[in-house]
């Protein structure tokens, strides 16, 4: 039946017009912003997930930036307690082989002592030039804190985040300190390693039990430094583990997120060309549909 008043076909024709308008609307939004699921109403399970899993990246960004400057913290003090260990040229192994050398009948332990002067001047800049970010474990003061968090890792388990940490104690490292309590100021049988003078010493049986104790303290000293150098350095390695699970941690959950809210671009494409021709046809319909009705003028010529 033709009428004036309904047509049928025109309706149908825009209905499926708007449809594949709507359709169209979405892939080209999808293509604009790389996105399949880009806000809550596109897919609110996923947003919801791909926004959580952004905010744990964001957390996971933050411990990765914490770590990088832990390390460099790390890297300073580890540097000066190898420093203060030395070599044959300085630190504590010269001034080890300098007191031995104080044991030799008849030496001028004078000109000793200046060279001992100098190792201990020497010690106690360096532990003072550990310095990193205004922190330095080596040489510490009354506002020195007790212990130290390193941030190592950031977690979410539900709705329970958990961030975990490198938790070091200052005074296994402390050279120098106020209260003279570090490894190389602490007084031990009326000298520290830092206040060690030979100059006044002679060849006396006495003389040479209290060189005998110097060179025993020094000994100490160089094995607490070394176990000292070795924490560090096993906190080094630790902390450099870290980083690279951290970054590797976090493309993966971008990947993750991607997997989730990512468009197929691929697929969209070829989507859109399917929907303006179809939008294309549906446009010719409704015209053709629109026009079906000047077939009824002709009834009436």
């Amino acid at each position: 039946m033709s009428s004036l008043l309904t047509n049928s076909t025109a309706m149908t024709a825009l209905q499926t017009l708007r449809s594949v308008s709507s359709q169209l609307s979405t892939t080209q939004n999808r293509i604009s912003t790389g996105q399949r699921v880009s806000t809550a109403s596109d897919n609110a399970a996923y947003w919801s997930i791909a926004t959580s899993m952004r905010a744990d990246n964001a957390a996971l960004s933050a411990v990765s930036d914490s770590l990088g400057l832990s390390a460099a913290t790390v890297d300073t003090e580890y540097t000066a307690l190898t420093s203060t260990i030395g070599d044959s040229t300085g630190g504590l192994t010269k001034l080890q082989s300098l007191l031995v050398e104080a044991k030799t009948a008849g030496i001028d332990r004078t000109k000793i002592q200046a060279d001992v002067t100098q190792i201990q001047q020497q010690m106690k800049g360096t532990a003072s030039a550990a310095t990193f970010n205004g922190v330095n474990w080596l040489s510490t003061t009354a506002t020195t804190p007790a212990t130290v968090n390193l941030v190592s890792s950031y977690s979410r388990v539900g709705g329970t985040p958990t961030t975990g940490s490198i938790a070091l104690t200052v005074s296994n490292y402390s050279l120098y300190t106020s209260t003279q309590s570090g490894i190389l100021d602490t007084v031990s049988g009326g000298a520290s390693v830092d206040t060690i003078s030979i100059a006044t010493l002679t060849d006396s049986a006495a003389d040479q039990t209290t060189l005998d104790g110097y060179i025993a303290q020094v000994t100490s000293a160089i094995n607490s430094v070394a176990s000292a150098a070795a924490n560090l350095g096993a906190v080094k390695n630790r902390i450099s583990t870290n980083t690279d699970f951290v970054k590797s941690l976090m493309d993966s959950v971008d990947r993750g997120i991607g997997q989730l809210v990512d468009a197929d671009m691929n697929q969209e494409s070829t989507r859109l060309a399917a929907l303006q021709v179809q939008q294309q046809l549906g446009v010719q319909a409704l015209s053709i549909a629109n026009n079906s009705s000047q077939s009824i003028l002709s009834l009436f010529r």
